[in-house]
């Protein structure tokens, strides 16, 4: 008797317990990100290096003294301030003055994050609102790349000799939306060997921290699937020149810019991200259209950042059409507080 008794434990709500933190999670995304940010600094040099440290330090002293100055609870030690700095470092070229990390780092941390209410309550991820900000700002610093492994650049700006190599440098995505195929392989293309942002070049590399993540369960696979998998059926069914092998076309695009960096590791972000698979699956899918759109349509020639953004304009929405029927609800009820109080009407 004793021993059935056992099996069953009754206790009070909630019945659902976790030993994982915040720090845990982030301390995930940190080491997932490592081995794409290494091989950043082992191609574009100490340059590379310096952005990432300025990126990440002005991120944590932000969030450290807006908690202090307004006498909050300090939140450095959830290490968010750090993965938001490593993203935003990540998502910019190596050639870029070093005050652009600093006002990007600021923007994200102050403006983005913690004037909403800090973490769990921003309603954009913080990095790629920055790089947006960044880019509107200063078009010019955040689109000069410089080619792989040309040591043009100082720690502190540029020497003299490689100044037309850095100018000169093209992604192979302005190339794509000028509807032609780069002079890069795609097996450079995939290891990380051309121009880009400091952090999304590797391709491999990205798939691997992704990986990571999908084995210590800090991300399901729902978005980044279906994020790059739109991107795979849209590029391969519509190719930008129909001269060109879609299925070539196809591998080009989805090896260009910020796309894995994007659908990994941003587009995956608890706080502005559905809760639901459903959810997750319809969003992913939007990122990759518009993501698209934007590279076949639009001015500038990476859609990532953009498309995540205004799909994190919908998530709310998104949970609202996905979230799962309550027992005894029927479906299709809606229930929405009337006009004249607090009270609800069924409709």
């Amino acid at each position: 008797m004793d021993e059935q008794n056992n099996l069953l434990t009754v206790s009070s709500s909630p019945h659902i317990r976790t030993v994982e933190k915040t720090n845990v999670l982030m301390a995930d995304v940190i080491i997932a990100l490592i081995p794409a940010a290494v091989w950043g600094v082992y191609v574009f040099g100490l340059r590379a290096l310096s952005i990432i440290v300025l990126s990440i330090g002005t991120c944590v002293l932000c969030e450290f003294f807006y908690n202090k100055l307004l006498h909050k609870k300090q939140t450095v030690g959830d290490l968010s301030a750090i993965v938001t700095g490593l993203l935003l470092a990540m998502n910019l070229p190596s050639s870029v003055p070093l005050y652009i990390p600093v006002l990007g780092a600021f923007f994200a941390i102050v403006v983005v994050k913690m004037l909403f209410g800090g973490i769990g309550k921003n309603i954009a991820n913080p990095a790629l609102a920055a790089r947006v900000f960044l880019f509107v700002s200063w078009s010019g610093a955040m689109t000069t790349y410089t080619r792989p492994f040309e040591r043009g650049m100082s720690i502190f700006g540029i020497t003299a000799g490689n100044i037309a190599d850095i100018t000169a440098a093209a992604t192979p995505l302005k190339h794509m939306k000028n509807a032609e195929l780069p002079g890069i392989k795609i097996f450079d293309m995939f290891i990380g060997n051309m121009p880009g942002c400091i952090g999304e070049i590797s391709a491999a590399l990205l798939l691997l921290g992704g990986i990571y993540l999908l084995v210590r369960k800090t991300i399901t696979w729902h978005i980044p699937v279906s994020y790059i998998g739109t991107v795979i059926v849209l590029t391969f069914l519509f190719p930008k020149n129909p001269s060109i092998h879609a299925y070539e076309f196809m591998l080009y695009e989805l090896l260009s810019g910020g796309l894995f960096l994007a659908a990994i590791f941003m587009a995956t972000d608890y706080t502005t991200s559905p809760v639901s698979a459903k959810g997750q699956l319809i969003y992913g899918f939007g990122c990759g259209a518009i993501t698209v759109f934007i590279r076949y349509f639009g001015g500038y020639s990476e859609g990532a950042s953009f498309a995540i953004l205004i799909m994190n304009m919908l998530v709310w929405y998104i949970d609202m059409l996905t979230r799962p029927r309550i027992f005894g609800e029927k479906k299709g009820s809606w229930i929405k507080p009337r006009g004249n109080g607090g009270s609800t009407d069924e409709k």
